[in-house]
């Protein structure tokens, strides 16, 4: 665990945003290997398996959780504004950023966490189920996605 702890953590950060969050995903994420762990065969890399594993966890943990999340979110993006005004525009322009990011559905969320990770279009295919030009597209539409959001609230501004 402690020579992985970096990628089940990249995992974490990116489906909660509240620290207490973080660890329970943590945790669940850890039992979830720690039981599967006599089933690992070694046809993949271990890697390619944690990030599986951490995956599905993740996902099915947000979506667990989704009901909790939808009604503090708005106290957080309150408690945010009133923060703003304190910020600089790059700490603004990062926020914001990551906010479009947050939005991301799940395996949009999966494989930008993965192409960000420098994973070859072959792994990421491989973690998630998809075909390898459906990953190459995919992260194409993403990159768009967040640029163009970006882009538009950067007019706003």
């Amino acid at each position: 665990m402690d020579a992985h702890r970096g990628l089940i953590l990249k995992v974490v950060r990116t489906y909660c945003k509240h620290e207490e969050d973080q660890d329970d995903l943590f945790q669940e994420i850890s039992i979830h290997i720690w039981r599967s762990l006599p089933r690992y065969n070694g046809s993949t890399r271990m890697s390619t398996w944690l990030y599986r594993i951490a995956l599905n966890v993740a996902i099915s943990h947000y979506r667990k959780n989704e009901p909790r999340r939808q009604k503090t979110e708005q106290l957080t993006t309150d408690v945010a504004a009133a923060n703003e005004s304190d910020s600089t525009d790059v700490d603004r322009e990062l926020a914001q950023l990551n906010q479009f990011i947050y939005e991301l559905d799940d395996l949009n969320k999966a494989l930008r966490l993965l192409y960000l990770d420098e994973k070859p279009h072959t792994e990421i295919a491989e973690i998630l189920g998809l075909s390898v030009s459906n990953v190459g597209t995919k992260i194409g539409r993403i990159k768009s996605l967040l640029r163009n959001r970006f882009t538009n609230w950067n007019i706003t501004q």
